[in-house]
Parts: C-alpha cells; sequence; structure tokens
C-alpha cells in the first residue's frame, strides 16, 4: 500500500471508535466538534491546499445568499468550473503549488455537497413562498426549517464524517444528525459490525491478488506476448482487485457514519442511499422503532457482483453518488432515450471523476452495453420460457461482469493511449460483442415485427374471404 493508502486507512480506522465519543456531545458541541476535527483533518493532510475547498463553500454560500432562484444550476457550473481550474493548475502558467490527492478527495465530495446544498435551498424558498407546510409530493421527504449561516454551511462542508472518502449525505441529513433527541439509544455496535465483518477478507485478497498481478505489467511489452485467454483473463484479476479495495474503504467508512449515528433513520421512513427518508413516519407510541443506516450506505457488495444487468450494477455501486446523479444530473439530460439519458449522465459522471481520458473511454461504454442488453432482452429473452429465460440471465450475468472487468482498466490505467492499447489486445471483445448484441436484438425484433404483421393481414384477408 501507498503512504496516501495508509493515511487513508489511518483515518478511516480512527473515525470509527470517535464517532461513539460525538454521541455523547449536545447539538451546538456535535456541531464545532466535528466541524474543529474535519478541519484539522483538511489541513493536516492538504495545507495550503486547503484554500481550494474553502473557495468552492464561500462561492457557494454567496450564490445561495444572493441567487437563491437559480442557486441550483449556478451552484453546478460553480463548483465544476472550478473543479476544471482545480484539474488544470499542472498547464496554468502560474507557479502555483499542485494540488494533493487528498485535496481532490475532499474537492470532489465537497462539490456533491454544494449543488445538494444549493438544491435543498432552492426548495426551502420555494416551499416557504407557497406557504406549503407538507412535502409528501417530494420525491424526498423533509426539508429545511431555515436557510442555513455561512457557518452551518461550513459546518457541513468540512464534518469529519466521510470527508474524504464519502459516503455523501445532504444537508437535511447532517441537520437531523446534530438534532437526534437520544443518540445513545439508537443502534451502534451490532450494525457497525455487521459492516465490518468481511473487511478483513476484502483487505486480504485485495493486498494477495494485486501482488500477483499488478496493473503495471499490462503497460509493458511482455505482456502482449502473453496468450489471448491471459491478456482476457487479466483484466478480471485487475477488477476484483479494484473491487476489494473500494468494498474495504467504503464499508469502513460506512462504519464511521453507524458509530456517530449519522444516516440513522426509522426503518419505516424507507430511506435511499444519499437521500434519506422518502416517506413521514409516526410510530405508533410504546411501539417498538426498527432503524437503519441506509441513507448512508455506499456499496451493495453481494448485489453489485451478482445482480444480472449492467444497469443495476450502477445501482449498488457507489450508490450515494449515484443518487446524487440521478436526481440532479440524470433530469436535466437534453435526450429522452434512457440510454442517451445514461449515456450524458456517464459523460457529467466521468468529468466529476476527473480529465483523464481512461474515464470516459469506460464510462461512455457503458450506455452501449445498456442499449445492448435492452435490445436483446426485448426481442430474445421475451421470447422464451421459463428455463431458456434462466439460462439466458446466467449468460447475462456472465456478460455484464466482463463488461465491467473491460471498463475497469480505463478507469485504472486512464491514459488514453494504455486503455486502448489493452483493449486491442483482446481485440475490443466487449464492444464487439456489445454492437453484436444491439444489431441481433434489433434484427430478430424486425423479424418478429414483420412475422406478426404478416399474420396479421393473413388474418384479415381471411376473414374477409369468408
Amino acid at each position: 500500500m501507498s503512504p496516501d493508502e495508509l493515511v487513508y486507512l489511518g483515518i478511516l480506522a480512527a473515525s470509527v471508535p470517535t464517532g461513539v465519543l460525538f454521541r455523547h456531545l449536545s447539538p451546538p458541541v456535535k456541531q464545532g466538534a466535528a466541524l474543529l476535527l474535519g478541519l484539522s483533518i483538511t489541513l493536516i493532510t492538504c495545507g495550503v491546499h486547503t484554500l481550494h475547498s474553502l473557495i468552492t463553500v464561500l462561492g457557494t454560500w454567496v450564490i445561495i445568499k444572493f441567487s437563491w432562484k437559480a442557486a441550483p444550476a449556478l451552484s453546478l457550473a460553480w463548483t465544476f468550473l472550478y473543479l476544471l481550474f482545480f484539474r488544470l493548475m499542472n498547464y496554468l502558467p502560474f507557479d502555483l503549488p499542485q494540488p494533493t490527492p487528498f485535496s481532490n478527495a475532499i474537492q470532489l465530495l465537497l462539490t456533491l455537497k454544494m449543488v445538494s446544498l444549493a438544491n435543498e435551498v432552492h426548495r426551502y424558498h420555494l416551499e416557504k413562498k407557497q406557504d406549503v407546510s407538507s412535502f409528501s409530493k417530494s420525491p424526498v421527504i423533509g426539508g429545511l426549517l431555515h436557510e442555513p449561516s455561512v457557518y452551518d454551511i461550513i459546518s457541513y462542508s468540512y464534518c469529519y464524517v466521510g470527508i474524504m472518502t464519502g459516503p455523501f449525505f445532504r444537508y437535511q441529513t447532517y441537520v437531523d444528525w446534530l438534532q437526534q433527541p437520544s443518540p445513545l439509544s439508537l443502534p451502534c455496535w451490532q450494525p457497525c459490525l455487521a459492516r465490518l465483518r468481511f473487511v478483513p477478507v476484502y483487505g486480504v485478497l485485495f493486498l494477495a491478488v494485486n501482488h500477483l498481478f499488478p496493473l503495471a505489467y499490462v503497460r509493458t511489452d511482455d505482456f502482449l506476448e502473453r496468450s489471448f485467454f491471459f491478456r482476457f483473463f487479466y483484466m478480471f484479476a485487475v477488477f476484483f482487485v479494484f473491487r476489494m479495495r473500494f468494498y474495504s474503504a467504503w464499508c469502513g467508512a460506512e462504519a464511521g457514519c453507524i458509530t456517530a449515528g449519522l444516516g440513522c433513520y426509522p426503518q419505516g421512513a424507507q430511506s435511499k442511499p444519499g437521500g434519506g427518508p422518502t416517506t413521514h413516519y409516526n410510530p405508533e407510541p410504546h411501539t417498538p422503532v426498527q432503524y437503519d443506516f441506509t441513507t448512508v450506505q455506499n456499496i451493495d457488495c453481494y448485489n453489485t457482483d451478482f445482480c444480472v444487468k449492467v444497469r443495476h450494477g450502477m445501482r449498488y455501486w457507489n450508490m450515494t453518488v449515484q443518487w446524487w446523479l440521478h436526481h440532479y444530473i440524470y433530469p436535466s439530460a437534453p435526450f429522452r432515450a434512457y440510454a442517451l439519458r445514461a449515456g450524458w449522465t456517464m459523460l457529467i459522471s466521468a468529468y466529476w471523476h476527473g480529465l483523464h481520458p481512461g474515464y470516459y473511454l469506460s464510462f461512455l461504454t457503458i450506455p452501449l452495453c445498456i442499449a445492448a442488453e435492452t435490445a436483446m432482452e426485448t426481442s430474445v429473452r421475451a421470447r422464451l420460457g421459463p428455463r431458456g429465460q434462466s439460462a439466458f440471465d446466467w449468460v447475462h450475468w456472465f456478460l455484464k461482469m466482463r463488461a465491467y472487468d473491460y471498463m475497469c482498466m480505463g478507469f485504472v490505467l486512464l491514459k488514453a493511449g494504455d486503455t486502448v492499447h489493452y483493449w486491442s489486445s483482446i481485440y475490443f471483445i466487449v464492444h464487439v460483442t456489445a454492437v453484436g448484441c444491439l444489431v441481433l436484438g434489433r434484427v430478430v425484433r424486425g423479424r418478429s415485427r414483420d412475422n406478426k404483421n404478416a399474420a396479421r393481414e393473413e388474418e384479415t384477408g381471411r376473414k374477409k374471404s369468408e
């Protein structure tokens, strides 16, 4: 593990017992302590680069303060343009210190928070203007009771919980955490240990497989001399290492949220990852209440590996960010077709991750895979019996995993040349398969439509002759 990864690991490990201490604090003290701890982590790991995050926060506050009506669009433009400046500092003619990986991680999560905050404040003013007391028609239940002050915004931005690793959570979730009436009565160690139980396994597998299949080997000339099956198999191992790394990190980050009590809501509130409660829940007096931490769940390891479809795989990976994309990016896509809207969302997601061409090559392969699987489902699977559909789903799952293996290579190799170099070494097999499935699905659907039209015409002719 690199020194940076060890620092991340240390912060994650320390956040778990620290969270328990925060359950004993009153709301004002909790807010100040969380800000002080998060700001200290930022200053220690980022140094002067803390200014990037502070400028982003203050810029968003100015937007919210003076133009709440346009805040959602302006905050998105402001934070994304600042991301561009932040990432192009290597190429600017000024002698500026280059950002660190830690400042990049903080900047990524802060971008999500500021855009979400602007949308929450916008909604608050609309509801206030209309004098609406119920939010039951909104896709996200619960709204702000007042416009946050600059201190509130800074406290939310630098809250120590998940400051580098996530998960993303809305400002309202943060407020609910501060105002919990009896945090010591909420579940703590049982859900925390349940979330951490497989982390040692993920960690050992990550270290072992990463040692056996180093990514750097893909960039060597010797790699091309290996057999096609070896080169094809290598992406299995790389994606496995990638998954184990993030499974460990995200489960650890969720454990830190759980011990602090952040994102704890009654199960009846039907919370969504990132968004929080989706329905009002008023339990009967003296009725035992079951709680969950779905709001801060960032990964569903089982369904990530074993769901059947490409589109479903995205839902179970980085779940809080997927919620953010679905609510703030997907609805504004300039297309109506699902595959094209998904493509737009993936383009924005790639930009959020960075400017490396590998991100774009990988993310923009997803819409092609979605279009291919949709075509095969509607034209082939729909015509099969139960056993045939079961066999189809197994093949579909296998191809889904290979598609993610394939796209992961672009995500980790980063450079366009390295990504195309690897993809060409396995003959662009996923692109070719996806295009083949898309064409086959449309041909089969076209023939089916022609057969139905012919049958309809034959039936019409028979009735006329009678």
